[in-house]
C-alpha cells in the first residue's frame, strides 16, 4: 500500500482547494467532533502520543525513538503502540524484527522495534494491554494516533516540520490537515518544531497563543563520515523525499541522481534492478533511508542489491537536552493525576 500527497497541498491555495472546500468543511467538522466526543479507554499506564497535524512525514518516528531512549534512562520500560501502515494482522501483534516483513506490520514499526516492543493494531487499548501484560511495559508511546481518539492520552506531543509546516492550511481533501488546527490544539500538550525553515511559524504562533510550550529539534545522521565525498544515486519512498536528498548533501555527499517514490512504497523487482543498473552505469553509490531499507530487507531485491546499498540512519536531537526528560516527566505527572481522579470517583 502506498500513498502520495497531492503537490497542491503544499502550495498556495488555488482553484482545486476552492472546489474541494465543501468536502473539506464536512471532513473537518466530523474530525473535530470525533476528537471532542469519542470515548477514550483509560489505560493503566502513562500514554505519550507523538503525532502531527497533517498527513505525511514530519519526523515523528525518530522523535518517538529518542523519547523511548530517555524513558529507559529514567528506569522505565517503554513500549510502542502503532497502527502499522499497510499492516495485515487482524489481532494485536508484537513485532518480531527477525521474522516480520514490512508488508505485514508496516515499515515504521520495524524501526521502532529495534528500540522497544511494538504492538501493531488499530485497537490501541488491546495493544496497550498486550504490551503491559506480556512484555512488562510501564510507559506507552503512541506513534501517531493523535486524532483517532481511541485511548486516553496523558501527553500529546505534536511534531511540525519546519520546512513544510501545515501546507496550504486546509483540511483533507483540500489540504494535508487531518482536522482544523484550532480543534487539534485543544488536545495538544506541546508542539515540537522539527528542522530548519519558516513554514511552521504560523502554527507555532497559534500554539504559543494557546499557551502550549514550543520545543525545537532537528535530525542528525548517525554516522556521517562514510558519506563525505561520495557520489550517490539517492532514492526514497517517504513523505518528503527531498528532505532526505538534502540530508545526504548536508553530510558532504553529492546527489548526482535522485529518484522519489510515494510514501511507504513497496519496491518492485524491476524498479530495484533499474536503480542498480543506473548506479553502476554512472559510477554511483546507492543510498536510501532506514525506513526504505526495512521494506527492502524482505522484498524482491536483486541478488547483491542490499550489499551495495548505503543506508543513512538519522537521530532526532532536541535543541535543549532536558526537554525529553521534561516531556516524560509531565506525562507521568498527568498519569498520576488521572489515577488520583479515577480512585476518588
Amino acid at each position: 500500500m502506498t500513498s502520495e500527497a497531492p503537490p497542491f497541498w503544499w502550495e498556495k491555495p488555488d482553484w482545486r482547494v476552492l472546489a474541494l472546500s465543501p468536502v473539506s468543511a464536512i471532513y473537518g467538522m466530523v474530525a473535530g467532533r470525533r476528537m471532542r466526543h469519542a470515548p477514550r479507554d483509560k489505560i493503566a499506564a502513562p500514554v505519550l502520543c507523538v503525532g502531527n497535524f497533517t498527513v505525511g512525514g514530519s519526523g515523528k518516528t525518530p522523535v518517538a525513538i529518542a523519547l523511548a531512549k530517555q524513558a529507559r534512562r529514567m528506569q522505565l520500560t517503554p513500549g510502542f503502540l502503532s497502527r502499522g501502515h499497510g499492516g495485515t494482522f487482524a489481532k494485536p501483534h508484537v513485532v518480531d524484527v527477525h521474522h516480520d516483513a514490512a508488508k505485514h506490520v508496516g515499515d515504521e514499526p520495524l524501526l521502532l522495534a529495534e528500540h522497544a516492543p511494538v504492538a501493531v493494531t488499530a485497537n490501541r487499548a488491546a495493544g496497550a494491554r498486550l504490551l503491559m501484560e506480556e512484555h512488562g511495559c510501564d510507559f506507552l508511546i503512541m506513534d501517531d494516533g493523535f486524532q483517532s481518539a481511541r485511548i486516553h492520552i496523558d501527553y500529546a506531543l505534536v511534531v511540525v516540520d519546519a520546512r513544510f509546516g501545515i501546507g496550504n492550511g486546509r483540511v483533507i481533501p483540500g489540504g494535508p490537515l487531518r482536522a482544523k488546527v484550532v480543534d487539534q490544539l485543544v488536545f495538544t500538550s506541546g508542539l515540537l518544531k522539527m528542522g530548519e525553515g519558516s513554514a511552521a511559524d504560523t502554527v507555532v504562533r497559534q500554539a504559543a497563543r494557546a499557551g502550549r510550550p514550543i520545543f525545537l529539534a532537528h535530525v542528525e545522521p548517525a554516522s556521517p563520515a562514510r558519506f563525505i565525498g561520495g557520489r550517490f544515486l539517492a532514492f526514497a519512498g517517504i513523505g518528503h523525499p527531498e528532505k532526505f536528498f538534502d540530508t545526504v548533501r548536508g553530510v558532504g555527499g553529492e546527489v548526482a541522481l535522485s529518484r522519489a517514490f510515494p510514501d511507504h512504497h513497496f519496491y518492485a523487482a524491476d524498479e530495484l534492478a533499474d536503480l542498480a543498473v543506473l548506479a553502476e552505469r554512472e559510477g554511483l553509490r546507492l543510498v536510501t533511508t532506514a525506513k526504505d531499507a526495512v521494506r527492502l530487507r524482505h522484498g524482491p531485491a536483486p541478488a547483491g542489491f542490499l550489499d551495495q546499498l548505503d543506508v543513512l540512519d538519522i537521530d532526532a536531537v532536541f535543541e535543549l537536552d532536558h526537554v525529553p526528560e521534561r516531556i516524560i516527566g509531565e506525562t507521568l505527572d498527568a498519569w498520576r493525576l488521572r489515577k488520583l481522579r479515577m480512585s476518588s470517583s
